[in-house]
């Protein structure tokens, strides 16, 4: 595995403040860091080179290292699309643990060879690759697959990530997800959240992202507009202080993997 899957970017900012925070042990079963990587494919051969080297490589290395839960999606409509993407989200105790981590397995995998690894300049195994680092809510209880009974080519994840128009603004919404109680509301509700996060490094800054599961596209719609029509929200969403905490919401509707842990 090559350093740019968690990018060099995010390994010089662990300088930046995070180090201490990385030696913070959280909740049982809930991981401190996120990291979210896109891979941005052109065509149907890079994908399946990419499903090879996650399948066979990199999900299989890291459960050996100790990550038990790796979570592989693929937007709905992926096979149709000018820019197909893998998303793979893989969980970490602390960044000292990303760290070891990562210096442990990339030259493991580097040394095992495989057309990723190996792949020419003119024979790239993606287009580009865009990492985020996330750090997790403290009301996330843990990170585990939904229990959902249909097949995983009918589920539905939703990921959303929600802009702020300033850090402080921002921070209102982290607050309202938290302290305000929603994550808890979606838990009531039965959203089988993912994750809930803040991005710590990302292209669109300040962010937070999180991602809820559905059985199939109707009952993602049916917990919606319960959400929308529960009283709790409608409480919670009327409070002055916690009014225009959004500046833009971005969704998009993925499906897991057969590899994927989640």
């Amino acid at each position: 595995m090559k350093k740019t899957f968690y990018s060099l970017a995010l390994a010089a900012g662990l300088g930046l403040g995070l180090a201490s925070a990385s030696q913070a042990t959280p909740p049982a079963g809930r991981p401190a860091y996120l990291v979210l990587n896109v891979f941005h494919l052109k065509t149907a051969r890079q994908e399946a080179r990419v499903d090879s080297f996650l399948q066979r490589q990199y999900v299989p290395t890291l459960h050996a290292a100790g990550v038990a839960t790796i979570g592989v999606f693929k937007p709905l409509g992926n096979d149709t699309a000018a820019d197909r993407r893998v998303y793979v989200l893989t969980p970490f105790n602390s960044l000292a643990q990303w760290e070891k981590i990562d210096r442990e397995t990339t030259a493991r995998m580097q040394a095992a060879g495989g057309a990723y690894e190996n792949t020419a300049h003119s024979n790239p195994a993606y287009a580009r690759q865009e990492t985020l680092l996330l750090k997790t809510f403290e009301e996330m209880k843990s990170l585990a697959a939904p229990q959902l009974a249909t097949p995983k080519s009918e589920r539905v994840y939703e990921l959303r990530s929600y802009e702020g128009a300033s850090e402080k603004i921002f921070r209102n919404k982290v607050q309202m997800f938290n302290a305000g109680g929603e994550i808890k509301l979606f838990d009531r509700l039965g959203f089988n959240g993912i994750f809930y996060s803040e991005v710590v490094f990302g292209p669109k800054m300040p962010n937070l992202m999180y991602m809820t599961s559905f059985a199939n596209m109707a009952a993602r719609e049916a917990h919606w507009k319960a959400f929308g029509a529960d009283p709790e929200w409608k409480k919670l969403s009327s409070q002055p202080e916690y009014q225009n905490n959004v500046s833009h919401i971005d969704i998009t509707f993925l499906r897991p993997a057969d590899y994927s842990d989640l």
